[in-house]
């Protein structure tokens, strides 16, 4: 049974900086594309950076460009969202998704399992 599970969240004051981790389980982490998608109140959910199963690759929205860094780490099945600069624009839930053999394009995440989410508040 695949699991997903982020922590990381929390409050923070604009400007500020929070790093989310997701921890995967069930599957052979290695062979994953990770992604961090997130949905504010009354939005749909959006994509907000992504990298490829190997590694090697790395996408992110326009939104987080040079604020937002993916990151992972095989040998402890997780991934990490280092968030700084951070907006009350970014406030929403965060999500870790995993999609297998993907690119981790904003586009390819149809077939992905989730995670239950980790609430991020940013203050202006």
């Amino acid at each position: 049974q695949v699991q997903l599970v982020e922590s990381g969240g929390g409050l923070v004051q604009a400007g500020g900086s929070l790093r989310l981790s997701c921890a995967a389980s069930g599957l052979v982490f290695s062979t994953y594309a990770m992604g961090w998608f997130r949905q504010a109140p009354g939005k749909e959910r959006e994509f907000v950076a992504g990298i490829r199963w190997g590694g090697d690759t790395t996408s992110y929205a326009d939104s987080v460009k040079g604020r937002f860094s993916i990151s992972r780490d095989n040998a402890k099945n997780t991934v990490y969202l280092q968030m700084n600069s951070l907006k009350p624009e970014d406030t929403a839930v965060y999500y870790c998704a995993a999609s297998q053999w993907g690119s981790g394009r904003a586009r390819q995440w149809s077939n992905a399992y989730w995670g239950q989410g980790t609430q991020v508040t940013v203050s202006s």
